[in-house]
């Protein structure tokens, strides 16, 4: 693995550490995992949005498809690699 790709992923494991935190923070508080969950999500789809089309933008039909496509592909990554984590003999 080049020097460039292990320091983005050093990064992208940074960034999503601290997200992490900010969430058992909240936890912490009282707040409900739930509600936690759901407002992490909705973030993640403003950000998306403003990402892909700035802060007076919007997403047709096909832009939020996209969105969909990478939530789901991470959402299945992580899967498996916790499936791998819990049986790694499976």
């Amino acid at each position: 693995m080049s020097e460039e790709k292990k320091d983005q992923m050093e990064q992208f494991s940074a960034l999503m550490g601290r997200f992490i935190g900010l969430s058992n923070e909240m936890k912490n508080e009282g707040r409900p995992v739930n509600m936690i969950g759901s407002a992490m999500m909705y973030a993640a789809a403003t950000y998306a949005t403003y990402t892909a089309a700035g802060n007076e933008g919007y997403l047709e039909q096909s832009g939020v498809d996209k969105v969909v496509a990478a939530f789901r592909q991470q959402v299945t990554h992580l899967q498996q690699a916790k499936k791998q984590q819990l049986n790694p003999d499976d």
